[in-house]
């Protein structure tokens, strides 16, 4: 179901910032053979596994914690906490769950842990980012036993085990009132006194900015981990997380600049390996207020409330331009919310083409014939070369009359802002966690309802109730055949009406030490446990 790129080579690399500090250093590993350095571009925001449903933190979770199902490198269900699982009827679930697992702190685990990780995801004060995405389908659920978990749905929810599968399960007995109060807080897990999982790895220490620092988990029920010691060091400045693992400082880095990719593949001390994610980067736009912020020149009005403007807007960006100028060729262009070849992707929907002529005559027919002004709000350190992306789509705007600034931030200052709605277009990016084109769907373009989990990312406030009919359908429908179908349809149907712009998708690529190998994930995640010895 998903394409996976890999390519590994080695060979001669100087960057310009490390010559001068490494000039006439070898590559030299520091490191224990049985410790690990990772070098991050981006760092979890919090160690709370259902606090922010965002790729680093999700990478995070998953050395300290598991999920009832797991997913491997192309996102293929495995068992994890559940060791099986069946539909019992249309609406009913029945997963049995591993014996003899315990948390770290040496409790046991069972299915009352489960229900009460389940009922906390909706709990979690100040989420950014909810789970509940992935759990309000869930009408009921019951402890058959201690090893047989029921969960009904309130209707067909064919997706269930792929949903549950973003879930980390947490330990009722250690959390429960362990924060004072009804629920866990976030804090608690950053200080790693919650941070207790049934996972790889445990918790040794967090420094937010400088380190989490994991240990083995001997008793853990996978096997003994590779590495006795795992650091995860956040080093957000591309030159220095180079540098870091010339110098042998760390062992692995993710997220290489894509300009130094070609000379990073040619030094026969480094490895580079690379596979095509599930990431789309896309813009978005205010579809919802009537005065929106960022925009001058349009006598107060919404330009974007018009289809027409948010089509010139797609015909203005020459997609493959960026692709090959501003990524290095390390992307590809998108013309949808996830790539072809995953599930509900359509196969027959192209890349807009740019048009720039076409772009001024829409605006113009919109009644901007002179365009108007706008600021493109953007993360400068959380997607691969996000703000210079950013920055082109303002160059391809402004060439059609729209003048456009760039108004980049922290990813922390960025996402506070989006959700406060202040930004009349924004870029960001969407890695699907469930594999499948209902992710994107539900999350980004979805009509936001919190009763449904939907529209929990939709800051442009898209609403087509014929795309929601279809995403609703499509959860429903049990038959793959059927349901892909659906989703496709819902696809091609935002796609259509411009409600959101698929720029590209990112190839993620993972750089390290000479000895050791990466297994590329869809996902994006970077992981103690997908680096391994090199044969």
């Amino acid at each position: 179901m998903n394409r996976i790129l890999a390519a590994c080579a080695g060979g001669a690399f100087v960057l310009g910032l490390a010559q001068a500090a490494l000039s006439g250093t070898a590559l030299v590993g520091t490191a224990l053979a049985d410790d690990l350095t990772i070098g991050l571009a981006s760092e979890p925001s919090a160690l709370d596994p259902h606090y922010h449903n965002l790729t680093p933190n999700n990478a995070a979770w998953q050395h300290i914690f598991d999920g009832l199902i797991s997913q491997d490198a192309k996102q293929r269900l495995q068992p994890g906490l559940a060791v099986a699982w069946k539909p019992l009827d249309a609406t009913t679930w029945e997963f049995d769950l591993r014996k003899g697992v315990t948390f770290h702190d040496g409790t046991p685990f069972d299915a009352e842990d489960v229900i009460y990780t389940i009922r906390r995801i909706p709990n979690v004060a100040n989420s950014p980012s909810s789970f509940t995405i992935y759990t309000k389908s869930i009408a009921s659920m019951e402890a058959k036993d201690p090893y047989t978990l029921i969960i009904k749905t309130e209707a067909p929810r064919p997706l269930l085990p792929t949903e549950l599968s973003n879930l980390a399960i947490i330990s009722k007995e250690t959390c429960e009132g362990a924060s004072g109060g009804d629920w866990p807080k976030t804090e608690d897990f950053n200080s790693g006194t919650l941070a207790v999982g049934t996972g790889p790895y445990k918790f040794a220490e967090f420094v937010k900015g400088d380190r989490l620092v994991l240990t083995r988990n001997d008793d853990y029920w996978g096997g003994k981990p590779t590495w006795d010691k795992v650091t995860f060091k956040p080093i957000s400045s591309d030159g220095p997380r180079v540098a870091a693992l010339l110098s042998g400082d760390v062992d692995v880095i993710d997220n290489p600049p894509t300009q130094d990719l070609p000379r990073l593949k040619a030094d026969k001390n480094i490895n580079v390996y690379s596979g095509l994610s599930n990431r789309v980067i896309y813009l978005h736009m205010d579809q919802f207020a009537d005065d929106t912020p960022g925009v001058q020149g349009t006598n107060g009005r919404n330009p974007f409330k018009d289809k027409r403007v948010r089509e010139a807007v797609s015909k203005a960006i020459d997609r493959k331009a960026i692709v090959e100028k501003i990524m290095g060729g390390v992307a590809v262009a998108a013309e949808q919310l996830l790539p072809k070849g995953m599930f509900g992707a359509d196969p027959a929907l192209e890349v807009e083409a740019y048009d720039p002529a076409g772009a001024r005559k829409l605006l113009a027919e919109a009644g901007y014939p002179d365009g108007f002004k706008l600021v493109l709000g953007t993360p400068n350190d959380r997607y691969i070369n996000d703000e210079k992306v950013a920055q082109a789509v303002a160059q391809f705007l402004t060439r059609v009359g729209i003048q456009t600034t760039v108004d980049a931030s922290t990813k922390s200052v960025f996402f506070k802002r989006r959700n406060s709605y202040e930004f009349s277009m924004y870029l960001a990016g969407w890695g699907s966690g469930t594999g499948e084109m209902s992710s994107p769907l539900r999350a980004l373009v979805a009509t936001p309802d919190k009763e449904k989990g939907y529209g929990g990312t939709n800051r442009g406030r898209y609403s087509n109730p014929a795309v929601d009919a279809k995403i609703d359908e499509a959860l429903q429908t049990l038959d793959d055949a059927g349901r892909e179908k659906l989703l496709q349809e819902a696809s091609d149907l935002v796609i259509k009406d411009y409600g959101i712009l698929p720029l590209h998708y990112e190839v993620t690529s993972w750089a390290t030490r000479k000895g050791l190998a990466y297994e590329p994930r869809t996902d994006q995640y970077t992981s103690a446990m997908s680096v391994t010895q090199a044969q």
